[in-house]
């Protein structure tokens, strides 16, 4: 049953994966990540990843994403993690929105944590 799979199952990571985390500070994730990936990098973005787990709670901060599209590879994903439900200061139209203006689209949607959603967002097939 997927809903009993690990996040970082959910989240596809893998074990050669390299992933850059950019103001997700879940530490169950965090500890989860390494566990994990082969390489990580914490605060600003590495070159050629695989993943970039993106921390977004504003519009403006959605504004980043073109920037960020440069540092995963091309077939590589930038999940943005924003608050759901009630305390959600952001709607997944507006991700979307946000990622079609970076060249981007979305294709999966997991369930972060108790309070978090993330987003999957690449670049589509015929851009690769």
């Amino acid at each position: 049953d997927y809903s009993h799979r690990a996040l970082i199952d959910k989240l596809g990571v893998k074990e050669t994966s390299r992933a850059s985390v950019v103001g997700v500070d879940d530490k169950d994730f965090l500890h989860q990540l390494h566990d994990r990936a082969s390489d990580v990098f914490i605060g600003e973005p590495a070159a050629e990843s695989d993943f970039v787990f993106y921390a977004a709670d504003s519009l403006i901060e959605l504004k980043r994403l073109k920037a960020l599209r440069k540092f995963i590879k091309s077939n590589g994903a930038i999940w943005v993690v924003s608050l759901k439900g009630k305390l959600a200061k952001i709607k997944d139209v507006d991700v979307i929105r946000a990622a079609k203006a970076a060249g981007l689209v979305d294709n999966k949607v997991v369930g972060f944590s108790e309070i978090h959603t993330s987003l999957k967002l690449v670049i589509p097939l015929a851009k690769r």
